[in-house]
């Protein structure tokens, strides 16, 4: 009888979808400008993960807020007058559960000069610029005000590597986790490396957009312009899909406990799957079915 109930719960469940890509996925235009940085025009570079480690095999570098990116393959340039506009192959939503509200970030090429080198003291940052907009339906655009595309904060690609790293880290960041838009450029300068990267807090850095005071509820498409005229061009590595903070038993990461979430744990009651293990008693049981029912919402 058991077996049965849990094999008529699960046949009247939907099938649920295949997790997305974090990360802006296709390329819709690029206009280089004039004089982008020589040989950057590689628009897919700004596809996928943003970059953690640079160089190839004659220069390696672990990238951090000093030492960024530099190879051709890995970012794209845009030059006066130039833009590029990406997509993602789902919506980026307002999410009430994402950190500090929000949405999308946007990696470009700054980096800090160093105060103290070896060191790591940011002494000041060195950005490029870049306006950022945004839209769902690549049409109707909306200007993300006071937010550079290659600006503030540097991308961080490992938790545990130096400043001046030659070798991957241990531990990667995460790119789908903002840093706190309380911390600034000014929070940083004169900071010793163990605090910058504590307020880095696990982010891979970036700029961080909230669609929510644009008047946005979701977005697909990113556009990233430089002015005609300007003297230098942003460098971009990357757009990420900000990750929502988890929510006790909501399996499926929809914001909602419910049908979907028992269907996954009854799918995997008696194993010691640990996604479904929601009191950590290292097995499915009796014990996580309730926990998952008193969560219901």
């Amino acid at each position: 009888m058991h077996r049965l109930v849990i094999v008529v719960l699960l046949a009247a469940l939907p099938t649920l979808a295949r997790a997305q890509s974090p990360y802006a996925s296709s390329v819709i235009t690029y206009s280089p400008g004039s004089s982008p940085a020589g040989g950057f025009t590689i628009a897919a570079s700004a596809l996928g993960e943003p970059t953690r480690f640079t160089g190839g095999p004659f220069f390696p570098q672990a990238v951090t807020p000093f030492q960024p990116a530099f190879m051709t393959s890995e970012l794209v340039s845009i030059g006066a007058g130039g833009e590029l506009v990406v997509s993602f192959d789902h919506d980026v939503t307002d999410d009430p559960r994402n950190p500090f509200g929000v949405d999308l970030i946007v990696f470009g090429n700054a980096f800090f000069g160093d105060a103290a080198y070896p060191m790591g003291t940011p002494s000041g940052l060195f950005a490029e610029g870049g306006q950022i907009s945004v839209s769902h339906d690549g049409l109707t655009w909306v200007v993300v005000p006071g937010t550079d595309a290659d600006g503030f904060a540097p991308t961080c690609g490992w938790l545990d590597a130096s400043p001046y790293a030659t070798v991957p880290g241990l531990e990667p960041t995460d790119f789908t986790r903002p840093i706190d838009p309380s911390i600034t450029v000014a929070s940083m300068i004169g900071q010793e490396w163990s605090a910058v990267r504590a307020m880095y807090n696990g982010s891979g850095g970036g700029a961080g957009i909230d669609l929510a005071p644009l008047g946005l509820s979701s977005i697909r498409f990113v556009r990233v312009r430089v002015p005609s005229g300007a003297m230098q061009s942003a460098e971009i590595d990357g757009f990420s899909d900000v990750a929502p903070l988890a929510v006790p038993g909501d399996l499926d990461g929809n914001g909602s406990i419910d049908g979907a979430d028992l269907g996954i744990l009854l799918s995997a009651f008696g194993t010691t799957e640990p996604g479904a293990d929601l009191d950590g008693s290292g097995s499915v049981d009796g014990g996580d079915l309730g926990a998952l029912l008193a969560a219901w919402s």
